[in-house]
């Protein structure tokens, strides 16, 4: 069975002991966590993520049976400040620290731009960029693997890791267990490649599929402003998911997967189209 979950950054804004019960009663069964998103009212620093905050949470999530999917961490190790690279490296620690002290299996993270603004450049499809973004990222994966938890990296096509090759070029250079995939399929879309998404979407399970950790759903619409490509709530665009829901349950009894880009008030019925999407696949 698919669990079903929620970005807490897109739900309501209330504190998130008034937040869970929300969500819950939307029917979703976990979430994912970004602390800078939605924990806006404490600090999310690598000395803020003591373990009393972690049980607390932990405990938190628990009363409202709910278990924390994964905890985001979207830093862009490729960029060109070793100052600002070692600074991000310990926010990795801290959240991977944090997570196994949370129950949380998992880390999040993209795969960053060769600059410091985070933005996409054609530099980022170099080979010079993915082999800095490897050099930065082993070690925070070898912090995963001491504290048991996994590092799941999500390809994203204005990334550095935009498409499903670079992707497996990573799991294979770094060679861990510990270094996982989650897959959003709308991420890996541009207007270069979204009329032969299917294709994309076969390769990225053929290449990736025995790797992936978890699963984000979202969809788009095509708009005349920005990249060309929209993203909006799961099952309210142009996305077919099917081919995703048959390989998930398949292979991937149980996994999380959570909604991305949908808004409080069609967040309940965008979950409830996954979930029958997944039944009747």
């Amino acid at each position: 069975m698919l669990q079903l979950g929620l970005r807490l950054h897109d739900a309501e804004k209330l504190p998130m002991e008034e937040l869970l019960p929300v969500v819950k009663e939307k029917g979703y069964s976990c979430a994912h966590l970004a602390l800078s998103k939605a924990m806006k009212e404490y600090p999310c620093t690598p000395s803020a993520l003591t373990p009393g905050y972690a049980h607390y949470l932990k405990h938190l999530f628990e009363k409202h049976e709910m278990d924390i999917a994964v905890l985001g961490c979207y830093l862009n190790l490729a960029n060109p400040d070793p100052e600002m690279i070692r600074q991000f490296q310990e926010k990795y620690y801290a959240h991977i620290r944090f997570a196994s002290l949370l129950g949380c299996g998992m880390v999040g993270t993209e795969t960053g731009a060769p600059n410091a603004a985070y933005a996409y450049c054609p530099e980022c499809k170099s080979d010079e960029a993915l082999s800095t973004f490897i050099t930065n990222l082993k070690p925070v994966v070898r912090c995963a693997e001491r504290f048991g938890v996994i590092l799941a990296i999500e390809p994203v096509a204005r990334h550095i890791v935009w498409n499903p090759k670079r992707a497996r070029t990573v799991l294979d250079e770094i060679g861990s267990p510990n270094l996982q995939i989650l897959l959003d399929p709308v991420n890996l879309l541009d207007l270069d490649n979204v009329d032969g998404r299917e294709e994309l979407f076969a390769e990225a399970i053929e290449l990736l599929g025995p790797d992936v950790a978890m699963v984000h759903f979202k969809d788009f619409i095509r708009v005349n402003e920005g990249y060309g490509l929209k993203a909006v709530g799961a099952g309210t665009g142009e996305m077919d998911f099917t081919p995703i829901m048959r390989f998930i349950k398949k292979e991937k009894p149980f996994i999380y997967g959570t909604l991305e880009n949908t808004t409080p008030e069609n967040a309940k019925s965008c979950g409830e189209k996954m979930r029958q999407l997944y039944e009747s696949v």
